[in-house]
Parts: structure tokens; sequence; C-alpha cells
């Protein structure tokens, strides 16, 4: 995918308030580190995350996307009569129905000619989100889009710590597979996205490439179950992380070869991120230099769909991603499905 007239008027966020650091769950985790030998510090070392963030209980995700979704949309200059489609890209959802997006739309006060509907993809969904908007506003459907997501990991954190403490067939192994669960954090993204005449100087959004291994499906799940306060999620993270790299390396190519970039030609670079070891693997295997991105995963977590546009967001905010740079952002989300798309500032 190629763009020629898109822009991305301006990136928002909402901040969950309530910091929680890995050694915070661990002490929560005490009997079971007691029963299994471990030490606490053990989750941050393994993972790179010193802190995550949650909202109050109850916090619905289309309160936390709409929050972001005010902040992109001052930002961005864009009038609200402007916007004609409101994506929520979220892997939390407030009800089974109507879609998220509806209460979205109404706390945005959007107009009813801007259609609305959820767009569910794992982590990968605000990447999928920003593509669909582009493509029907390179093609003339669209003036301008809002892509927005709000991510609540609490209960999931919350079910997955009285799942553990509970445990007493094997514990070790039932920590093996919740151990990317206690990762996740909270908060919202949102983006702004429209023609060049509406927001002049802001950053292009150029294009990108999508490519999926759909067969390790099964090797992150989750879903609610009877009994819990909050959903839970098995993860075989090793050969998920694995199996994520080796797509990301074969997607990386074609990636270059759409937007006629090369590796040497990125300046700066945002991904999802869910781990160090993670990180290290990526950019070892894209031969990319780790000191051109931006890394939001020790003080914010695995704050899934928002992650990537959360780094995006934080990158422009702090300088990182100065004027005149190309800016590749790379996410993979369980499926597996790989998404990359280019910026230039």
């Amino acid at each position: 995918m190629r763009f020629q007239h898109v822009r991305l008027a301006a990136v928002g966020w909402d901040h969950a308030p309530r910091v929680v650091s890995s050694l915070e769950l661990e002490e929560r985790l005490a009997p079971l580190y007691r029963r299994l030998a471990l030490s606490a510090g053990r989750l941050e070392l393994m993972s790179g995350v010193r802190e995550r963030r949650f909202y109050p209980p109850g916090e619905r995700p289309s309160a936390i996307a709409a929050r972001a979704g005010a902040h992109a949309l001052a930002r961005s200059g864009v009038g609200r009569e402007r916007i004609g489609l409101l994506l929520h890209t979220s892997v939390c959802r407030d009800l089974l129905e109507p879609a998220s997006a509806a209460f979205v739309h109404r706390a945005l006060e959007l107009r009813p000619e801007c259609a609305f509907l959820d767009v569910s993809n794992a982590c990968l969904g605000f990447a999928n989100g920003l593509l669909i908007a582009a493509q029907q506003i390179e093609h003339g459907e669209l003036e301008a889009a809002l892509v927005v997501a709000g991510e609540d990991g609490g209960p999931l954190v919350e079910a997955t710590l009285a799942r553990l403490l509970a445990e007493t067939a094997n514990p070790r192994r039932a920590l093996k597979l919740a151990f990317a669960s206690l990762t996740i954090g909270a908060g919202g993204a949102a983006a702004v996205v429209c023609r060049d005449e509406l927001a002049p100087g802001t950053p292009r959004l150029l294009g990108g490439v999508m490519r999926s291994a759909s067969q390790h499906s099964g090797l992150c799940q989750g879903d609610h179950e009877p009994g819990l306060a909050g959903p839970l999620m098995e993860t075989e993270a090793e050969a998920l992380m694995n199996a994520g790299i080796e797509l990301a390396r074969e997607t990386f190519p074609r990636f270059l070869t759409e937007l006629g970039w090369s590796s040497a030609s990125i300046d700066r670079i945002a991904t999802h991120q869910v781990g160090t070891a993670q990180r290290r693997l990526l950019f070892e295997a894209l031969e990319l230099d780790p000191a051109r991105d931006y890394p939001t995963l020790a003080e914010h977590g695995n704050v899934g769909s928002v992650s990537l546009p959360l780094s995006v967001a934080l990158a422009l905010e702090s300088g990182f991603v100065g004027p005149d740079q190309q800016v590749a952002l790379l996410g993979i989300g369980s499926g597996l499905g790989c998404a990359m798309l280019g910026l230039r500032t």
C-alpha cells in the first residue's frame, strides 16, 4: 500500500493514573514464589517491565479511547465535522454488542454522517486501523478519520494473580504460561488521519505492508472464564517470540521495497514492545540499530494495541522524532500478524 495524500495530523493519548511496579505484583505472588523457590525481581529482569499503569475498576475501554480521541482532535486542528470514519481498535471492548466505537462516537459528539466500527486484531488493531483509514482517504472516500484504542490490562492481571495463587497441580507450568500476562498495562491512544490539505506540514503516512502466519494462532489465546473477575491469557512466550521474529524478518524486505527505502534510510523506529528479549532479537534480525528506537516498555509495559501509537506519540512529543525524518512503525501481533508502516515527518 502506497499513499500520496495522507497525513498523520496528530496523535493523542491517555495515561492510566495508577502506577503498579513489577515488584508489587511479585509481593502479591510471594506464596507462589516461595513454593517455587523464586526470588523477587525476576519479572522485571526477564521482561524489562519495571512498572505499568492501571485504571480504576469499572473504567470502560470506550471512555479511555474517547479521552485519547479528544486529545488527538484538539492537537490536530481538524474539525470534528470533517471526521467521516471512527475506528475503535482495542483488544478490550465494553460489551459484546454494540461496538465500543458507538460509545466513543457518542462521547465525542461526532456527526451522524461519521461511520463507526470496531477493528479487532490483538496488538495490531491500531496499525490495521491506520491502514484502513488511509486507504479510504487516499481513494477520496474520506477527508479525515479518527483511529482510537483504549486498553485496560488491570482485570487480566488481577485474574492472573488469582489463578496463579490458587494453582496446585502444576504451578511452575502455570507461571510460565501466565508470564506474558503479568507484563500487561493500560492506556489510550488515538490518531487523526486526513487529506494533505487539512493538515499541511504534519507527518505524511507513506504506506505499509501486512503479512500473516496464522499457523501460529494457538500460541497466545485469551478469553473470559466463568467465576473470574477478568479474562485469562495463556502464552507460549518463547515460541511466540521466535515465530514473531521470523514473521518480521519475512515482512521487512517487502516493507523496504514497497516504500523504496533501505535499512540505512530509516532515521527513527517505533515498535509494539512486549519485552527486552523480543526487542533485542527483532533489531538483530532486521539489522537495525536499537538506538533509533523509542522504548516505552519499562514505564508502560505491554499496552496491547496502544503500545505502538503511544510510542509514536511520545517520540514525537519528546523531540526524539524530529523534522524531515523517515520513521518505521513495526508491529507484530498474536495470531500471528505483522504490520509495518512508514512515516515522513
